[in-house]
Protein backbone atom coordinates (compact mmCIF):
# COMPACT_ATOMS: atom_id res chain seq x y z
CA UNK A 1 0.00 0.00 0.00
CA UNK A 2 1.53 3.53 -1.00
CA UNK A 3 1.48 6.07 1.30
CA UNK A 4 2.94 9.19 1.19
CA UNK A 5 2.97 11.87 4.02
CA UNK A 6 3.87 15.52 3.41
CA UNK A 7 4.92 17.84 6.50
CA UNK A 8 6.53 21.08 7.00
CA UNK A 9 3.68 23.43 5.72
CA UNK A 10 2.70 26.11 7.95
CA UNK A 11 2.67 30.52 7.58
CA UNK A 12 5.46 32.47 6.00
CA UNK A 13 5.53 36.22 5.40
CA UNK A 14 5.92 37.07 1.41
CA UNK A 15 9.43 36.87 0.80
CA UNK A 16 9.82 34.03 3.29
CA UNK A 17 10.93 30.61 2.60
CA UNK A 18 9.28 26.70 3.87
CA UNK A 19 10.63 23.25 3.30
CA UNK A 20 8.04 20.53 2.30
CA UNK A 21 8.35 16.59 3.06
CA UNK A 22 6.98 13.56 1.88
CA UNK A 23 7.82 10.48 3.38
CA UNK A 24 6.91 8.03 0.76
CA UNK A 25 6.28 4.27 2.02
CA UNK A 26 5.27 1.50 -0.64
CA UNK A 27 7.28 2.81 -3.50
CA UNK A 28 10.87 3.36 -4.00
CA UNK A 29 11.44 6.94 -5.09
CA UNK A 30 14.41 6.06 -6.80
CA UNK A 31 12.27 3.93 -9.54
CA UNK A 32 9.35 6.45 -9.74
CA UNK A 33 8.50 10.22 -11.02
CA UNK A 34 7.09 12.61 -8.33
CA UNK A 35 5.33 16.06 -8.05
CA UNK A 36 3.88 18.42 -5.61
CA UNK A 37 0.53 19.78 -6.82
CA UNK A 38 -1.37 22.41 -5.04
CA UNK A 39 -5.00 23.72 -4.91
CA UNK A 40 -5.89 27.26 -3.57
CA UNK A 41 -8.93 27.86 -2.35
CA UNK A 42 -11.76 28.14 -5.31
CA UNK A 43 -9.04 27.17 -7.89
CA UNK A 44 -8.24 23.82 -9.44
CA UNK A 45 -5.48 22.07 -8.57
CA UNK A 46 -2.18 22.72 -10.21
CA UNK A 47 0.84 20.68 -11.11
CA UNK A 48 3.99 22.74 -9.04
CA UNK A 49 6.69 21.07 -9.55
CA UNK A 50 7.47 17.44 -11.12
CA UNK A 51 11.06 15.17 -10.57
CA UNK A 52 11.41 12.05 -12.91
CA UNK A 53 13.27 8.93 -11.23
CA UNK A 54 17.16 10.03 -12.53
CA UNK A 55 16.51 13.55 -10.91
CA UNK A 56 15.36 15.49 -13.63
CA UNK A 57 13.39 18.34 -12.49
CA UNK A 58 10.66 20.76 -14.25
CA UNK A 59 8.73 23.83 -12.82
CA UNK A 60 5.41 25.55 -13.61
CA UNK A 61 6.14 28.72 -14.96
CA UNK A 62 4.82 30.25 -11.79
CA UNK A 63 7.66 29.21 -9.19
CA UNK A 64 10.03 28.39 -11.29
CA UNK A 65 13.40 30.36 -9.71
CA UNK A 66 11.56 30.18 -6.70
CA UNK A 67 10.66 26.73 -5.60
CA UNK A 68 13.27 23.71 -5.48
CA UNK A 69 11.91 19.72 -5.75
CA UNK A 70 14.62 17.50 -4.21
CA UNK A 71 14.46 14.15 -3.51
CA UNK A 72 16.88 11.63 -0.94
CA UNK A 73 16.11 8.30 -1.92
CA UNK A 74 18.01 6.56 0.92
CA UNK A 75 15.37 8.21 2.99
CA UNK A 76 12.82 7.74 0.68
CA UNK A 77 11.91 10.95 1.02
CA UNK A 78 10.34 14.35 -1.89
CA UNK A 79 11.22 17.68 -0.49
CA UNK A 80 9.78 21.06 -2.03
CA UNK A 81 11.83 24.38 -0.87
CA UNK A 82 10.08 27.35 -1.47
CA UNK A 83 11.76 30.48 -1.35
CA UNK A 84 10.57 34.38 -2.07
CA UNK A 85 7.01 32.86 -1.30
CA UNK A 86 4.44 35.11 -2.25
CA UNK A 87 0.66 35.59 -0.95
CA UNK A 88 -0.14 33.97 -4.34
CA UNK A 89 1.60 30.66 -2.88
CA UNK A 90 -1.15 30.30 -0.21
CA UNK A 91 -3.06 26.94 -1.08
CA UNK A 92 -2.72 22.98 0.43
CA UNK A 93 -0.08 21.50 -1.37
CA UNK A 94 0.24 17.85 -2.66
CA UNK A 95 2.85 15.30 -2.28
CA UNK A 96 2.09 13.28 -5.63
CA UNK A 97 3.71 10.54 -7.47
CA UNK A 98 3.52 7.71 -10.51
CA UNK A 99 4.09 4.65 -11.33
CA UNK A 100 5.59 6.26 -14.83
CA UNK A 101 9.48 7.18 -14.27
CA UNK A 102 9.16 10.49 -16.34
CA UNK A 103 6.35 13.29 -16.38
CA UNK A 104 5.64 16.57 -17.06
CA UNK A 105 3.81 19.24 -15.87
CA UNK A 106 1.29 19.61 -18.27
CA UNK A 107 0.48 15.51 -17.69
CA UNK A 108 0.35 15.63 -13.97
CA UNK A 109 -2.46 19.11 -14.59
CA UNK A 110 -4.25 16.38 -17.36
CA UNK A 111 -4.13 13.25 -16.23
CA UNK A 112 -3.13 13.54 -12.68
CA UNK A 113 -0.66 11.21 -10.81
CA UNK A 114 -1.27 7.94 -9.06
CA UNK A 115 -1.06 8.04 -5.97
CA UNK A 116 -1.42 11.67 -3.60
CA UNK A 117 -0.83 12.40 -0.66
CA UNK A 118 -3.59 14.07 2.12
CA UNK A 119 -1.95 17.65 1.88
CA UNK A 120 -0.39 20.45 4.14
CA UNK A 121 -1.39 23.76 4.00
CA UNK A 122 0.78 26.56 3.56
CA UNK A 123 -0.52 30.25 4.62
CA UNK A 124 1.55 33.18 2.87
CA UNK A 125 0.53 36.96 5.03
CA UNK A 126 1.45 40.07 3.08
Amino acid sequence: QVQLVESGGGSAQAGGSLKLSCAASGITTSTVSMGWFRQAPGKEREGVAVIDFDGRATYADSVKGRFTISKDNAKNTLYLQMNSLKPEDTAMYYCAADGAPRATIAAMDYYGMDYLGKGTLVTVSS
